[in-house]
């Protein structure tokens, strides 16, 4: 398992195109959205824009890596046969659902980490020591839910069907967990209904501690909950893809 993870993780890194849009970009985005007013405020934010949007990029870096990249690798891998000739090895099914998720998770700390220095180089955020670890922590370990989610789509969908699916839940939970806008500006039903999606919890996570306040229980509850779903059906498409192998 442990030589799976360094595979995937040496495999994602080798990617020029991969690398550019879930490292590269998130950062340019947060200067060319937050950058046009950086000290501006919202009414219904706890936090300024260049704060909110700073924990946002974040959290939208690592979804790029771990969400988009999972699943079509995944996907590619079964049509090529790879997954049939990991099967014929010691490593369970287990194991290799956790390596795609730890190694997933792991390529998304390049991108969370430069999003949080161009706040502070460039956006001008100040933090405390505490505070910056504890954001950049909880966006990482936040990115194992969508790192669990891409496993299970790449399970899911062909080869051909694989990319936009993975784009409808990408957009789709990004939009509606408030990462492009904030909350606050969507329409009352978007808010009703994304105030239980795990890009909202995901977020609150850094939004709480950039306040000074320890993350909600709720939100860390809702994050574990959607991790069990969705690492559940990873293992269980999975033992039904070998079924059919």
């Amino acid at each position: 398992m442990k030589t799976l993870v360094r595979l995937e993780i040496s495999r994602s890194l080798r990617n020029k195109k991969f690398m550019f849009f879930s490292v590269i970009y998130p950062p340019l985005l947060y200067v060319l959205i937050a950058g046009r007013d950086s000290s501006g405020n919202m009414p219904g934010l706890p936090v300024d824009l260049k704060l909110y949007y700073m924990v946002a990029m974040a959290a939208f870096g690592a979804m790029t890596a771990v969400l988009m990249g999972n699943s079509e690798r995944i996907a590619k891998e079964r049509e090529t046969g790879w997954v049939r000739q990991l099967r014929l090895t010691a490593l369970p099914g287990r194991g290799y659902v956790a390596a795609k998720i730890a190694s997933a998770a792991t390529v998304s700390l390049p991108s969370i980490l430069l999003v949080l220095l161009t706040g502070a180089a460039v956006m001008g955020v100040r933090l405390e020591a505490w505070q910056w670890g504890a954001v950049a922590l909880c966006s990482w370990a936040g990115s194992f839910v969508f790192a669990a989610l891409g496993v299970a789509i790449g399970y899911l969908a062909t080869g051909d069907a694989v990319r936009p699916i993975t784009m409808l839940f990408y957009f789709g939970l990004a939009f509606m967990g408030g990462l492009w806008l904030p909350m606050s500006s969507l329409p009352g039903w978007v808010q009703d209904i994304g105030a239980w999606m795990p890009t909202h919890a995901y977020t609150a996570l850094g939004r709480a501690v950039e306040t000074g306040e320890a993350p909600q229980l709720s939100d860390v509850g809702t994050l574990l909950g959607y991790l069990v779903l969705f690492a559940g059906a990873a293992a269980w498409l999975y033992r039904k893809d070998t079924r059919k192998a």
